[in-house]
């Protein structure tokens, strides 16, 4: 029983420290912008690296004479500091704000992050440090409580708000607290603090805290731990309509107001006091709206939809067949059955806002999409529904998908978009009838039209790749104010069908940026819609002052147009007097990324660097030189990686919340078992490491040339069907990753033991700084890149223990250091 509790507070641990990671990403997109989700992740690594680190300087403070106790003392504390830091967290308001605050307001945060994360490294170090239990074992639970946990926080999303989440987390991580004080490893220290003698009282804090998350889970009212801010807008003493927290976002719909509808483009022609009507404002995370109006299933009340732009499709003639993207609030469904349309479809990955229009009596009736004949609703991701589906419609509709919450965000790593690329075009438009349209509407700037290029320009690639000889006969392009409405024709738009949108864009006083047979409204434009092949299109569009590229599933940042690849562009665009639109977002999120890569620079140099740097005294001028290059490179090489896995996947699996949890699992879980086979694989002799260095760069290289082509392949799978190809593609190089640390610690312990502390320091130091590096550069030249220099570290270890030495096959089995922490 004592060895089963130890074990069992071990998984507690393990579970609870990568749930919380992964709430914190969730968290984080609520109060702040979805691409500094990754900054989670760098908290997390340099807390767990910062544990290891002072396990380490207060060496002989632990042993296994006090483990049961230290273990217990440390979880407690991890829990406490859980509860603690997130109450802090709450108060904090993190913008994106060229200010001394902003930087402020953000170390702060990073501290909130990482203090629990510390206490974790403490428990995982001391577990694989100081217990009598064999390491491989250890580490294996180690492993499969990460790596359940990565699939548990799905379940926690889907019960809870993000806050009350992190509170059960505490919960857990103080269970296993108690589950180690039963593991009976040792005796109490002779000396104890008030704090250890309070935290002793166990069963006391245990009952307090489920009290607590319990009251905050039911707390309907935001008046337990709720986030003060979102996003720079007061949270606390507004109670919505209705919210709901879940895996993929947290959705608040907005008390009802009675006032002229609204609608995002409208015409200038429409009289607004004539359509005065009950409405629901909803946001996702915060601020991406949309509007649900309470029409009670009457068509007739709706009639004021035909005048807004997003709809110009619907005024061609013979539409019998839509299907919606993003079902919202049900504004496009409500739209397409005004228009008459018999047959509407609405595709909806988030099941919160399918379940409020079938399943909330209120709301149900206050839409009433239920009631209006022909309208059916999916929970699936729309790419992978497009991609199996047999059917064909007449009319594909995609209006503001991912508003402005991402447009302002730049939409960095966790904000890929899979719907915005080449290849998902294409799919939209195999979906299409014989004269079928597919239809995206985006935010437009008036003053700048060019900022809509990149929209344009994306719509001319996929048809290119689509066979279209003259891509400009396909393209209609309408603007109202601050939205414009791309018409893609599958076939290229006959002659009444070009009457129709001219003369509706005519009655409606639109602005017709684009059309067949008419010169476009700009010079940018007019080049894009004329280019000849694609080699002409990405020519021109790279050469703008803003990226204008069309995206593609390499590189999937649709809503960032900053020309990272050009820093003179960005530095001419950031000084110039007219930045506007996107491009102001973009720049933010841009100076908030380098504001966030300096903090976490400071956070390692300041509790991993200098401490650790006595322990390179004893170490040789080749062992230092090669052993720190070693260890930068496999901890960059990882982390490089990983994120362009995490990007990549999230096109394919449809989400970001997916891409996490699987890439994850099986990347803990892989690269653990690589972990414990190289106690009985040894690479160490000169041959057996070349050869492992060149398997693993070349197997991560060669998916640059079949990954892309099978994942397309397989878009049309079930959700599971893609986890498990998600699983099975990782796992190789998870497995080879897996031998990099052991055997590099194998070396410098075959030289020097006593420097080998500086080493697995500098690996997580390195890791935490290569995860800012990794964004920026698939941003600016694509997630194969950044996969091609994670490859390139691993070849570059072979030089690296050249340098070193290699031990002719002495092997090192115990080293007593905390392997687990960086892998």
């Amino acid at each position: 029983m004592p060895t089963i509790r130890f074990y069992s507070g071990l998984f507690c641990i393990t579970a609870a420290t990568l749930m919380l990671q992964l709430v914190q990403t969730r968290i984080l997109s609520v109060v702040a912008w979805y691409h500094l989700a990754f900054f989670v992740i760098s908290a997390a690594m340099f807390g767990l690296t910062a544990g290891a680190v002072w396990v380490y300087l207060k060496g002989e403070r632990f042993s296994a004479k006090t483990l049961s106790y230290d273990l217990t003392y440390y979880s407690a504390l991890f829990s406490l500091s859980t509860t603690i830091a997130l109450a802090i967290q709450m108060t904090l308001s993190p913008l994106s704000q060229p200010a001394f605050t902003t930087l402020v307001v953000w170390i702060e945060m990073a501290v909130c992050l990482s203090v629990p994360f510390f206490f974790s490294g403490v428990v995982v170090s001391l577990a694989l440090t100081r217990s009598p239990f064999p390491v491989g074992r250890v580490y294996g639970v180690d492993l499969i409580g990460a790596a359940l946990g990565c699939f548990g926080v799905l379940l926690l999303l889907n019960l809870f708000d993000g806050p009350s989440a992190v509170l059960w987390i505490s919960v857990l991580a103080l269970l296993g607290a108690m589950l180690f004080a039963g593991s009976g490893i040792g005796s109490v220290p002779e000396t104890r603090t008030k704090l250890m003698i309070n935290l002793e009282r166990k069963s006391i804090w245990f009952v307090l805290l489920i009290v607590l998350a319990a009251l905050n889970s039911t707390n309907s009212e935001r008046k337990g731990l709720y986030p003060v801010m979102a996003k720079g807008k007061v949270e606390i003493g507004t109670l919505p309509w209705f919210e709901s927290w879940n895996s993929f976002s947290r959705v608040v719909a907005n008390e009802i107001v009675i006032q002229p509808a609204h609608i995002w483009g409208p015409s200038p022609t429409m009289r607004r006091m004539d359509w005065v009507l009950p409405q629901s404002y909803l946001n996702i995370d915060g601020d991406a709206g949309t509007a649900a109006y309470g029409v009670a299933g009457d068509l007739n009340r709706a009639e004021f939809l035909k005048y807004d732009v997003t709809n110009m499709a619907y005024y061609l003639p013979d539409r019998n067949r839509a299907a919606i993207i993003g079902v919202g609030g049900g504004r496009d469904l409500l739209s397409a059955r005004v228009f008459g349309v018999k047959e509407a479809i609405g595709i909806e990955i988030n099941p919160t806002f399918v379940d409020l229009h079938l399943n909330n009596p209120e709301f149900s009736a206050f839409v009433g999409l239920p009631q209006i004949e022909g309208v059916s609703l999916v929970v699936d991701e729309a790419r992978s529904w497009f991609a199996r589906s047999q059917d064909r419609f007449d009319v594909i509709q995609m209006s503001l998908i991912d508003t402005w919450a991402a447009t302002g965000a730049g939409a960095f790593t966790l904000s890929e978009n899979g719907l915005y690329t080449t290849e998902a075009w294409r799919i939209f438009l195999r979906r299409l009838t014989a004269n079928g349209v597919f239809t995206v509407s985006r935010w437009y700037s008036p003053v700048d039209i060019n900022e809509t290029g990149r929209m344009v320009s994306l719509a001319v690639a996929a048809l290119m790749e689509s066979g279209a000889e003259t891509p400009k006969n396909h393209i209609f392009l309408v603007a109202a104010k601050n939205v414009a409405t791309l018409v893609i024709s599958r076939s290229g738009f006959s002659a009444p069908e070009l009457t129709a949108l001219i003369k509706a864009s005519e009655n409606l006083e639109f602005e017709v940026l684009i059309a067949p047979g008419q010169a476009p409204a700009s010079a940018v434009l007019k080049s894009i819609v004329e280019s000849r092949d694609l080699a002409e299109l990405n020519r021109f569009t790279k050469s703008q002052e803003l990226d204008l590229t069309p995206p593609n599933d390499d590189r999937p940042f649709f809503f960032n147009q900053l020309p990272l690849f050009d820093i003179g562009k960005v530095i001419a665009l950031a000084t110039s007097d007219r930045v506007l639109g996107v491009s102001y977002g973009n720049l933010f999120a841009t100076a908030t990324l380098m504001m966030l890569l300096a903090v976490s620079l400071a956070l390692v140099i300041v509790a991993i660097v200098i401490p650790l740097r006595p322990a390179l005294r004893d170490a040789g001028p080749r062992q230092a030189s090669g052993g720190t290059a070693y260890f930068i490179l496999i901890g960059m090489g990882f982390m490089f990686i990983e994120m362009s896995l995490l990007q990549r996947f999230s096109v394919f699996l449809g989400h970001p919340i997916y891409s996490l949890s699987i890439v994850l699992f099986s990347l803990i879980l892989s690269t653990g078992l690589g972990s414990l086979l190289s106690d009985r694989i040894s690479i160490e002799k000169k041959n057996n490491f070349i050869a492992w260095a060149v398997l693993t760069g070349g197997y991560v290289l060669s998916t640059l040339l079949w990954l892309p082509d099978l994942l397309l392949s397989l878009d049309s799978g079930s959700l599971t069907a893609r986890g498990l190809v998600t699983v099975s593609v990782i796992s190789p190089a998870g497995l080879l990753m897996g031998f990099g640390f052991p055997a590099g610690m194998r070396f410098i312990s075959a030289v020097d033991k006593r420097p080998a502390p500086w080493f697995w320091g500098i690996n997580g130091a390195s890791g935490v700084l290569a995860s800012t590096i990794a964004v920026a550069c698939s941003i600016a030249y694509g997630i194969s890149m950044t996969m091609t220099l994670g490859a390139l570290c691993y070849f570059l270890l072979i030089p690296a223990v050249m340098v070193i030495g290699f031990p002719g096959g002495a092997r090192q089995q115990n080293l007593n250091l905390p392997i687990a922490e960086t892998a």
